[in-house]
């Protein structure tokens, strides 16, 4: 294992300046999160990947450079013109840590509103196959950790309450609302049987459309 430094600093979660949140009680930004979905487009489509490894572990990084510097986050990051959400998951998995994903699979499909910057549409995989050894790369540092020892503390406030659930085996849609990196709201549902194979396909399309949100 790369041993990784207490520093703290992901998808990324950019932070549109906003003071309409400010003193809300749970129920009011729970309603700005339904005002800012309305007829809601991202800005960025970004993709996530979690490898699993024999001995319940996983594999996560500390980001290097860019957003989200200094925090710890799964591999991943922005969606290139000519590829598939599922493309991007590996190449940028590869790109961060030098393995080499197969197989990945669709775990989550989440809408990140940010009320300080761009909002994001985020795909997130799971995978148990890959080739190579990690190494550190220009992008971050890489490291297996124990399932039930993940540093949510030194990772995004959203990952505790859907990182667990995926690699259970669910598979979850979920909405975030964030202003200064600090999560404001949120709400998941897992995906249903058909919802699953729907976004499954946008997932693996080079042109992934919104899914039906209701």
């Amino acid at each position: 294992m790369i041993p990784l430094d207490s520093s703290r600093g992901g998808i990324c979660h950019p932070g549109r300046r906003d003071t309409e949140s400010a003193g809300m009680e749970t129920e009011d930004r729970q309603a700005l999160l339904e005002r800012r979905l309305a007829d809601w487009r991202p800005d960025l489509i970004g993709t996530l990947m979690f490898l699993t490894g024999d001995d319940d572990d996983v594999l996560l990084i500390r980001k290097k450079r860019g957003h989200g510097a200094g925090k710890i986050n799964g591999p991943g990051g922005k969606l290139d013109a000519g590829e598939s959400p599922a493309q991007c998951a590996v190449r940028e998995t590869f790109e961060e840590t030098a393995i080499e994903a197969q197989d990945p699979q669709l775990a989550a499909v989440m809408r990140f509103v940010d009320l300080e910057d761009e909002d994001w549409l985020g795909y997130v995989f799971v995978a148990s196959r890959y080739r190579g050894e990690i190494r550190e790369t220009a992008e971050a540092v890489p490291a297996w950790f124990a399932i039930d020892r993940i540093p949510f503390e030194e990772m995004w406030d959203d990952d505790r309450y859907w990182l667990p659930r995926i690699l259970a085996g669910e598979v979850l849609k979920g909405d975030f609302l964030f202003r200064g990196g600090s999560l404001l709201a949120h709400r998941l549902r897992p995906l249903g049987f058909e919802e699953a194979g729907r976004a499954n396909e946008q997932a693996n399309s080079v042109k992934p459309e919104l899914l039906s949100w209701d």
